[in-house]
């Protein structure tokens, strides 16, 4: 199954892509495909602060789920195809786990494809000796790569949810994902597969990821029979991708009390200050994606940024999704990847460094296969 998420990056799955180039792809600077669009309309209340002690609401029919803004992104932990996983590095990732619980974001997204079961196994690793209230977990069916899941719509989320269930070793999961496109007529099957595990109390709050925003009001409005709430859409965000924002899904969102959460929220490392012109992202994460050479601009006004702040280009992108009222899931492999997440919390940017961003972001664009939202 890590083989298909694999392909998919090859074939241009992340919608960072855009124009075709050879292997790099032209981008669209905001300021030109938008230039009158408003950034802060989004942004939160200039009083209020991202922090892990101000905790995000997930809609349930029997009771919410509370969650800390910042999400652990685990597609890496159990993935050789993608990432190069080596058993070798649990230890580091679980030194990782034990800070990011001490500074409250205790939140980990997970699926059951992400190799191929690993890294759920490796969550439920982390886990052990934890009670079960103090850490949130998410996980994802994915319908896509497998005929058997369309073929059988309504009855697979729950046999996957299941199978998570026992790989993560939890006896229910907070909250549960379908991971789209879907076909606009197995819809209304996927959601009453996905009411049943709520109603079993495999999992508190559903929702999807990479939905359009009339395919996630088509998936609530299904739910909605079953007094299920959509809790979620996550889709690609990020100072490289504010497509959801510019097409009006975020604001969609927050008109329906759906959190929007974010997955790579750091442009699969491109703004995190590791990479530039001269040392490009490996070739894993590179098809169909930005040269740096683009991006080095972008991350040069991220690090000045995070010059007054005290931080550095990666966590002033994340406090930018925070600020825009959206909850990042941002990968971790080691002590200083999760000190560096977790310094975007407890501060804020001003609205002028805000749109300096916006200034300098790219829009993205929605790819047919994979990314809708």
């Amino acid at each position: 199954m890590q083989h298909v998420l694999q392909a998919g990056l090859s074939s241009g799955m992340s919608a960072v892509s855009g124009i075709h180039t050879g292997s790099h792809v032209k981008p669209n600077p905001v300021r030109e495909t938008n230039p009158n669009f408003d950034g802060l309309a989004a942004v939160i209340p200039e009083r209020e602060v991202p922090s892990a002690r101000n905790l995000v609401t997930y809609k349930g029919k029997n009771g919410n789920v509370q969650a800390p803004p910042l999400c652990i992104g685990a597609w890496p932990w159990g993935d050789k195809s993608t990432f190069h996983w080596d058993d070798s590095e649990f230890p580091a990732v679980q030194q990782a786990w034990q800070l990011c619980v001490s500074r409250g974001v205790n939140f980990i997204d997970t699926a059951q494809v992400y190799g191929t079961g690993e890294s759920e196994a490796i969550c439920g690793r982390l886990f052990q000796g934890m009670n079960r209230n103090d850490f949130v977990i998410q996980t994802k069916f994915f319908v896509v790569p497998q005929l058997k899941d369309i073929l059988h719509p309504q009855s697979a989320p729950l046999k996957k949810l299941e199978t998570s269930c026992k790989n993560l070793g939890v006896d229910y999961v907070d909250i549960y994902l379908v991971h789209g496109p879907i076909h606009v007529q197995s819809i209304s099957m996927i959601a009453k597969g996905m009411a049943e595990c709520v109603e079993k109390g495999l999992t508190k709050c559903v929702g999807v990821a990479n939905y359009s925003t009339e395919d996630m009001i088509k998936f609530a409005d299904e739910l909605a029979k079953y007094n299920v709430p959509l809790a979620i859409n996550q889709c690609e965000f990020s100072v490289l991708r504010r497509q959801p924002e510019l097409s009006g899904l975020l604001q969609a969102c927050k008109e329906r009390g759906i959190v929007f959460q974010s997955y790579s929220s750091l442009a699969q490392g491109r703004l995190s200050g590791k990479y530039n012109a001269q040392n490009q992202p490996p070739k894993t994460y590179r098809f169909s994606s930005y040269d740096m050479k683009d991006v080095d601009p972008v991350v040069s006004v991220l690090q000045q940024i995070g010059e007054k702040h005290g931080v550095k280009p990666g966590a002033v992108a994340l406090n930018y999704n925070l600020c825009k009222g959206i909850t990042p899931v941002v990968g971790i492999r080691k002590l200083e990847q999760a000190k560096e997440n977790c310094s975007s919390l407890e501060w804020r940017l001003t609205n002028d460094e805000i749109r300096e961003i916006d200034g300098a972001s790219f829009e993205g664009h929605t790819t047919q296969m994979w990314q809708q939202g």
